[in-house]
């Protein structure tokens, strides 16, 4: 799954923490992917936004650990997961994360994985309704593992790749695919700021983001068990609206 599955700063001041009331607790870092699942809104930067950083923020302040968030490619993050280079991250439950992390019991964020088209196209259930057809996906983007499956000769689909989401819905729109892959918050705003009259599309799967934290984090158990008990305490749908603090 995707990583998440969704600002995307390198360690940057606003999303970085370290006071004398952290001395003593080992800082850990936030790896997170450098495409977001959340919007098409970037940064002063021009990198895309991470909503559930502001969600890090308000948990590690209550949890009194000190901390910095850095962006990766989602191949490098995933390996720096496994190494301990990276200690935290907020991602769907990945197999390759099974042995080096561990996970909160309950999802903290969860987005969908809609399939768009434009009417008259025979609707998508299943990835198996995928075979045979031209498709269009977004650059960046491993589609929660779904993205081996197209690329496979075997279910012959033709992907024709986007570089943003206003270029795929675009691409749809001239009929370049008959089918497009897109998550739900940044296709909303694409829509939002220019419809395609007609446009249907059906949810293919609903991608869960849970607490990652590495086995090699001091007292890591006991750590992710604060970490889900305060993280339950806070109204999450508001912080990473961005609606509250």
């Amino acid at each position: 799954m995707v990583a998440l599955v969704v600002t995307l700063i390198s360690c940057g001041p606003a999303w970085a923490q370290s006071s004398p009331k952290h001395s003593g607790v080992r800082e850990l870092e936030y790896a997170f992917p450098d495409q977001s699942v959340w919007t098409t809104r970037t940064d002063e930067n021009g990198d895309p936004e991470n909503p559930l950083l502001r969600l890090a923020a308000a948990m590690f302040d209550k949890a009194g650990i000190p901390w910095h968030a850095k962006r990766y490619p989602a191949a490098r993050m995933f390996n720096y997961l496994n190494d301990g280079t990276a200690e935290f991250s907020m991602l769907v439950n990945a197999p390759s994360l099974k042995e080096c992390c561990l996970l909160s019991r309950s999802p903290v964020a969860s987005t969908d994985l809609r399939v768009y088209h434009l009417p008259g196209k025979p609707p998508v259930k299943t990835k198996e309704d995928l075979i045979g057809k031209r498709i269009i996906t977004i650059r960046g983007y491993s589609y929660g593992g779904l993205l081996s499956f197209i690329s496979d000769p075997a279910n012959n689909i033709s992907n024709n790749t986007a570089i943003k989401h206003e270029t795929a819905f675009s691409m749809l729109e001239a009929g370049r695919g008959d089918y497009l892959l897109d998550y739900t918050g940044p296709a909303l705003e694409v829509l939002s700021a220019r419809p395609i009259p007609g446009v249907q599309y059906e949810t293919l799967s609903r991608l869960d983001v849970f607490l990652v934290l590495a086995k090699s984090y001091p007292d890591a158990q006991a750590v992710m068990n604060r970490l889900e008990a305060i993280v339950e305490s806070l109204n999450k749908d508001e912080i990473i609206r961005g609606q509250s603090r």
